[in-house]
């Protein structure tokens, strides 16, 4: 997606260790206008499949997920890091590596929220080695759903996660595919 490429051209900033930060428009400050073209380029991407969820990972997702599941006119469920005492006991779970934060994550998505009946689309902002979609699929199959897609914001091409998903036969699809970037230079090349 042009627009997307063009934004990040012009307000990421590459930080040294393959870190792209987008935090002024996409996962800190939120450019409302900006990601509802986003959440409207996943409804045309998604157009042919049937869908009765999104489902994505608190925090940075939640926006792009929100407004995607306004173009979809279908509930959005994010999954929870931790469960807290106002969390349903009947939860599916997962754990996620995150090596933004080089920990193990408890992932949570309460039973009443999924189930086998869903035809989920799960949306994130940021896909680089997977880790977190391939948990967020996981709670989705032990719902019985069907997963019927992942739309990412910005895929790290570089890093793997995106043609895994792929062999294994998950649809994905990235509005922006970084192959190349670096810090020194402050230069990006897509895909």
């Amino acid at each position: 997606m042009k627009l997307l490429e063009e934004k990040i051209l012009k307000d990421g900033v590459i930080k040294s260790g393959n870190v792209l930060k987008v935090d002024s428009f996409l996962n800190h400050q939120i450019d409302v206008p900006f990601i509802a073209e986003l959440g409207k380029e996943f409804k045309r991407l998604f157009a042919d499949q049937k869908i009765t969820k999104i489902l994505t990972i608190e925090a940075s997702g939640i926006g792009i997920a929100c407004i995607a599941g306004m173009y979809f006119g279908v509930p959005v469920v994010f999954a929870k890091k931790s469960s807290g005492s106002n969390m349903d006991k009947d939860v599916y779970f997962t754990q996620i590596y995150s090596y933004t934060h080089n920990k193990v994550n408890d992932v949570v998505v309460s039973k009443r929220f999924l189930n086998v009946e869903d035809k989920v689309l799960i949306i994130d902002d940021f896909l680089a080695n997977g880790c977190a979609l391939e948990g967020l699929i996981d709670l989705v199959r032990q719902a019985g759903a069907a997963v019927q897609g992942v739309g990412v914001a910005v895929e790290k091409g570089f890093q793997g996660g995106g043609d895994k998903l792929r062999a294994a036969g998950i649809r994905v699809e990235s509005l922006a595919i970084i192959d190349k970037m670096d810090a020194q230079s402050g230069t990006i090349q897509f895909r």
